[in-house]
């Protein structure tokens, strides 16, 4: 079961606290960004923020102030006090703004991967339509396994992170029909060669290497994925992504709030 630091809404129109909503299955857009140590850092913050509100413009939610009142939330719910490893979850409405923090656990070396037959909602999007994909990760231990969400015979993300796929020493990633999430772009930033391609379940049996993508996860290869007989046949391009990573956390500048 998931503990919380804290849960917490407002009204997005004057930043009054109000009882927790989660906002699930809402019209609206969320973001989680990893916060770790004291002082804290917030990977990718910028970015995260930046991308949470192009994205409720698109969903027209559009209020006056609204990186500045994101911000001023965030800051009212974070301590000086505290050693941080948790996910900070921000999620906006048209009416509501909630912020939750929860700890992180960092997934186990024999992680593996359950196949998910599974369609998302305006998957291009970090929306609040994610009901049936929580239904499927409350199921599981999240430091042990995550879903693989397969539509039309193809996989394309799991239920927290993006997929990338190695093979012959190429690095592929689907080609459409999912979320890109900050760490995956930090890594399409640093890696030029990345193909894009539709990765058939049939297929996947061809790949060396499964690699897991996201704020929750960090960088996590895959070891097996059990329907389908898979199993990892090297490490080399997790340890190569994983240093990437390391040097991204070691930039990352402190949070000033």
């Amino acid at each position: 079961m998931v503990t919380f630091l804290l849960k917490k809404s407002y009204q997005l129109k004057n930043l009054k606290e109000v009882k927790f909503q989660d906002l699930w299955g809402h019209h609206g857009i969320f973001t989680t960004m990893w916060i770790f140590g004291n002082p804290p850092k917030i990977l990718f913050f910028d970015s995260h923020i930046k991308n949470l509100i192009n994205s409720l413009i698109k969903y027209k939610i559009k209020k006056k102030f609204l990186r500045k009142n994101i911000i001023k939330v965030i800051n009212l719910n974070l301590s000086k006090k505290i050693h941080y490893n948790h996910l900070l979850r921000v999620a906006i409405n048209k009416n509501i703004i909630s912020i939750s923090l929860r700890k992180r656990f960092s997934p186990k070396i024999d992680f593996s991967l359950k196949l998910v037959d599974l369609k998302r909602d305006k998957p291009e999007y970090k929306n609040l339509k994610y009901k049936k994909i929580l239904f499927h990760l409350k199921k599981i231990d999240n430091s042990k396994v995550d879903i693989g969400i397969v539509n039309r015979n193809k996989l394309l993300e799991t239920g927290t992170s993006n997929l990338l796929f190695i093979k012959n020493k190429k690095i592929f990633t689907p080609k459409k029909n999912y979320y890109q999430g900050q760490t995956y772009k930090y890594f399409k930033s640093k890696v030029k060669n990345i193909i894009k391609k539709d990765i058939f379940v049939k297929e996947i049996k061809d790949y060396d290497e499964i690699i897991l993508l996201g704020s929750g996860k960090g960088v996590t290869s895959v070891k097996n994925i059990n329907q389908i007989n898979w199993r990892r046949k090297s490490l080399k391009y997790y340890r190569i992504f994983l240093n990437y990573y390391k040097l991204a956390i070691k930039k990352c500048n402190i949070y000033k709030f």
